[in-house]
């Protein structure tokens, strides 16, 4: 049996091991892969990993002997589904995994854009302290989380942990979800869509990214937020109007934006976020602690290991 990974990088630039793969048969390894060197890479493979690598239903079709896709993360649109499923080959993704670690980043950001540290470090760093009249100075202003209303757009598992910090901070929360009725959670108060993002100081989105859903975040609803709010995206990039947000933020409608995502990644170089007033943005690391990537590659194993013994785990169906 023939294991090919095609884009190892991300998930393991040197600091895990392939070795519980490796003993599950013979194993190629890839850092990258285009769409060309995927054809080839994939013709005789009989399991395929892929984590960011396309694999569309022409480049399904090209390889006879599949049997199985593992992706290497949560979301899967990287996969023709529909195309492995009338070959009757097994696709599987790795739900969770991260959800701790992007809550974390995602409090990253909202703290950086409350406490402007990273702009004070600087500051002492280039020698603003040792000439300071004063034993403290201002810079820019600094919020106070507590009191401060959070609103948290998409309730799943990620979203809950978000929520769950936001109160231990001693903000108030309310969040924008499909079914509220099911996951009520003390301490959260649901809310339509509009009132989340004019009541809220801080929007943070948690949802996943679909045809009706893509540049929800735009111009109509970033007028209502407070001009004192902040947004973060720690989801998809292409929840987000990235023009509309440039605008808003560069105009002073908002107050800024914490983004870990784009809608082309890595971006491309007329990004109007990229230069826009008082938008963090980091590239795509949330996801990226070493803990969140040695739980990623348990569970991308273990679930090869299910298919060889003829369990169903983690199983993408359409």
């Amino acid at each position: 049996m023939k294991i090919v990974v095609l884009d190892a990088y991300a998930m393991n630039p040197g600091d895990l091991n392939w070795d519980s793969l490796i003993q599950l048969g013979e194993t190629e390894i890839y850092e990258r892969s285009s769409l060309k060197e995927t054809e080839k890479r994939i013709a005789d493979a009989d399991i395929v990993l892929t984590n960011k690598a396309v694999l569309n239903k022409e480049l399904i079709d090209s390889a006879p002997k599949l049997k199985y896709i593992g992706v290497m993360a949560t979301g899967y649109n990287i996969v023709d589904i529909t195309a492995a499923n009338k070959r009757n080959i097994r696709v599987t993704n790795v739900p969770s995994y991260s959800t701790a670690s992007v809550a974390q980043l995602t409090f990253a950001l909202i703290l950086e854009l409350a406490n402007n540290t990273g702009l004070y470090a600087e500051s002492v760093w280039k020698g603003d302290w040792i000439k300071s009249k004063d034993f403290s100075y201002q810079l820019k202003p600094i919020m106070e989380l507590q009191h401060k209303t959070l609103g948290i757009i998409g309730f799943g598992q990620t979203g809950k942990a978000v929520a769950k910090i936001g109160i231990a901070f001693g903000m108030k929360v309310i969040a924008s979800h499909k079914h509220p009725e099911r996951d009520q959670v003390q301490g959260v108060t649901f809310v339509d869509e509009k009132t989340c993002f004019r009541e809220a100081d801080v929007i943070s989105l948690h949802c996943p990214l679909n045809e009706k859903n893509v540049k929800f975040v735009n111009k109509e609803l970033l007028v209502i937020m407070k001009r004192s709010a902040f947004l973060i995206n720690t989801s998809r990039g292409g929840l987000i109007n990235e023009a509309d947000l440039a605008d808003a933020l560069n105009k002073g409608i908002i107050a800024g934006a914490g983004l870990d995502v784009l809608s082309t990644e890595p971006p491309d170089t007329n990004n109007p976020l990229l230069h826009a007033k008082n938008c963090l943005i980091t590239p795509h690391i949330a996801w990226a602690t070493f803990e969140a990537r040695s739980r990623l590659m348990d569970v991308v194993v273990n679930n090869i290991k299910d298919f060889l013994a003829g369990k169903a785990e983690n199983v993408i169906v359409k």
